[in-house]
Order: C-alpha cells, then sequence, then structure tokens
C-alpha cells in the first residue's frame, strides 16, 4: 500500500534538511590549529575529475563529523553537527542513521559507513530532482505547484493511460492530505512511492 513520507528510512533526514553538508563555518574543537576555511558545500552527487578528489573531500566532511578525532562518528557527534550549523536532530534519529549504516555494529560510523551514507544521501537528492521534474508534467500551470483532476487528466492521457475525470478525482482525493481537492508536491511525492 502507500509508504507515508513520515515514515521514511533515517538517511532521508539529511535530505529533508536540504543540508549540502557543507564545511563552512564549523571549526574543530582540537588544539591542533586547523581552521575551516570558507568552501563550497561538499556534495557528494556533485561530479568530480576524479574519485581521489571525491574521496578527499568526503574526509574533510567526516573530520567535521567526527569531533573528538577517533575515527568514528557517534550518535552525539552527528547531533553536535547538526546543532552547529542550527538543526535539530534528535537522540533517536541519530541512532537511526548509525544503526542503518553501522557496518560492525559497534554503534558508531567509519568512514566507509559514512561514504554510504553520503552516496545514499545523494541518490536521495537525484530522485528528488526526478520527481519535481515529473512533478511540473502534471502541475495545471507552471509554478502553480498544485495538481488538479483535470491536470491530472491530461497529463495521463499525453502518458498513453487515459483516465476519465472522475477516475482522476478518485486519484487525488486518495492522496490529498488537506483535503483541498488537488496535489501539492508532498502529496504527489507520497502518491509517487505508493
Amino acid at each position: 500500500m502507500a509508504t507515508d513520507l513520515s515514515v521514511c528510512r533515517p538517511y532521508k533526514w539529511f535530505s529533508n534538511k536540504g543540508l549540502g553538508l557543507s564545511v563552512h563555518g564549523r571549526q574543530k574543537s582540537k588544539s591542533s590549529s586547523t581552521q575551516s576555511s570558507p568552501t563550497s558545500p561538499i556534495s557528494p552527487s556533485t561530479p568530480s575529475s576524479s574519485s581521489s578528489k571525491q574521496e578527499n573531500e568526503l574526509k574533510q566532511v567526516f573530520r567535521y563529523f567526527d569531533g573528538d578525532g577517533d575515527g568514528k562518528i557517534s550518535a552525539l557527534e552527528l547531533r553536535a553537527y547538526f546543532g552547529s550549523i542550527g538543526e535539530y536532530m534528535s537522540h533517536e534519529e541519530a541512532q537511526d542513521v548509525i544503526s542503518d549504516f553501522d557496518s560492525d555494529g559497534d554503534k558508531l560510523l567509519d568512514f566507509q559507513d559514512f561514504t554510504r551514507l553520503m552516496k545514499r544521501e545523494g541518490q536521495d537528492q537525484e530522485e528528488e530532482e526526478d520527481l519535481k521534474k515529473a512533478f511540473e508534467i502534471f502541475e495545471m500551470e507552471r509554478g502553480s505547484g498544485r495538481i488538479t483532476p483535470k491536470s491530472l487528466q491530461r497529463a495521463l492521457h499525453r502518458l498513453g493511460d487515459p483516465k476519465s475525470y472522475d477516475e482522476c478525482v478518485t486519484m487525488i482525493e486518495f492522496f490529498d492530505i488537506d483535503g483541498n481537492g488537488v496535489l501539492d508536491f508532498h502529496e504527489f511525492h507520497r502518491m509517487m512511492v505508493a
């Protein structure tokens, strides 16, 4: 049946916050003189000239999460990082992220675990962009932010799946959370993952 967006996998937490995981503005609390330099957000989905460059960028981001420098990221360190950039992450959310990617069962993320997490986030961002493009196809008017039964019927017809107006009303009613008779992007996303 339908998958509710509120019950998404923990790695979605990163994407849902719209964070590019920027290292800008976060300074290490270690005694070394390492300072963060103004850099652009580092995103694992950004194409780089080599996989070595991407790995170096990921290592740099990993170091910002790894507050105590032990080569592992704990739930507390995840929370501390997001807190330092003004985002709240509950302890349960942090533990869920770690549980999903912890390969050795130590309840910590090592660099390989972190790399898998970041690659997953990059894929999720690409999927989100694809859904936004699909949403635009179904919108009543470009940029209106809503899909009406008529625009749904028109788009389905163009895609070779003709439906009656009443069938489109029924489809929208099933996923229309706020009951306004149209689908916004959140409701469309819910419909697409059903």
